[in-house]
């Protein structure tokens, strides 16, 4: 058993191997051994000590597992040894077993791979969560999703679809439009070639996005305030171009606009019946064949460090999966 850590905030390419000693889950624990691991933007941000959750060093990265029940404390019901689950993490997820407790862990159907049921965790809770709970996505109204293919991208793409939603899926590439317009989306933008703004308001015939997805921050958030609707709701959900926006509130006074922001890690401390009740609902959406995650890539677990390089890079589709 092994796991990979920083020692230093040095970002990705500090990672090293370290073999790691059996630990006893205890009352309200479950032991896994890990199968596949799902690689998300934070956990860069999280070596670099930028992402919001700071752990002591040394410490691993990783938030979504999924492999085999091999133990189980006292006290725990919701899976038993040798059942199929997948964990939601903190941190601590790049490890060939992982202890979690028995709240972040769920059962996988079993028509989902090891690999899927990895993928599936974060990117399409967050999507859900946003969608459903958050936001109310209602059928016929226009969803507009910024960086429609990447992990929570394509996720949201597929959620909206699967709701009866008019989806506009926003990518930098032919290749990354097609994927998007594969998975769900009833319109696409090149918003390198594309004024979106622009786009949108000709899509919806002047009326704007009842929905915006915004996973970029930055001047996509700035410039969505300007498509859009009447009523409509901006989803906060992350800030990967780099600069947190701000905004002038007479946008959101003179349109009756909502934003809505998605921290979604806080739901297991407030609210964990919000993340129990959305994989269910993740689950079953899997079964009726309305979700179906892209895997670009996979890693053995021992080139994590090149695995976030390449997601580093903004090259990768969908979610890239590390093997132990």
């Amino acid at each position: 058993m092994y796991r990979m850590i920083v020692r230093e905030l040095d970002g990705p390419a500090a990672l090293e191997r370290e073999e790691l000693a059996e630990q006893a889950p205890r009352p309200g624990e479950v032991a896994i051994d890990v199968e596949a691991i799902g690689c998300n933007f934070f956990d860069i941000l999280i070596t670099q000590g930028k992402y919001q959750v700071k752990p002591d060093l040394p410490f691993s990265p990783g938030a979504e597992v999924a492999g085999v029940v091999t133990a189980t404390g006292d006290g725990v019901e919701r899976v038993a040894v040798g059942d199929r689950a997948s964990a939601l993490l903190a941190y601590g997820g790049y490890a060939s077993r992982v202890v979690a407790p028995e709240s972040r862990v769920f059962p996988i159907p079993r028509s989902m791979s090891f690999e899927s049921a990895a993928a599936l965790g974060l990117v399409y809770q967050t999507s859900y969560v946003a969608l459903v709970p958050r936001a109310r996505v209602q059928p016929g109204e226009t969803l507009l999703v910024h960086a429609a293919a990447g992990g929570v991208g394509l996720a949201a793409v597929q959620i909206g679809a699967a709701l009866g939603a008019r989806v506009i899926g926003t990518a930098g590439s032919p290749e990354k439009l097609d994927l998007v317009r594969e998975h769900g989306a009833d319109a696409v933008i090149n918003y390198r070639e594309e004024d979106f703004v622009e786009k949108v308001d000709r899509l919806t015939n002047g009326r704007g996005a009842d929905v915006i997805y915004d996973p970029v921050g930055g001047d996509t958030f700035d410039r969505s305030l300007k498509c859009i609707a009447f009523g409509g709701r901006l989803l906060v959900i992350g800030f990967a171009s780099g600069r947190i926006p701000s905004v002038e509130m007479n946008r959101v006074l003179l349109k009756n606009i909502s934003l809505v922001g998605l921290h979604w890690g806080r739901y297991f401390d407030e609210d964990p019946k919000v993340i129990e009740e959305a994989q269910r609902a993740i689950s079953e959406l899997y079964d009726a064949g309305n979700i179906f995650p892209v895997i670009s890539d996979t890693y053995p677990l021992s080139q994590a460090a090149l695995a976030l390089a390449a997601l580093g890079s903004r090259k990768t589709t969908g979610k890239v999966v590390l093997l132990p």
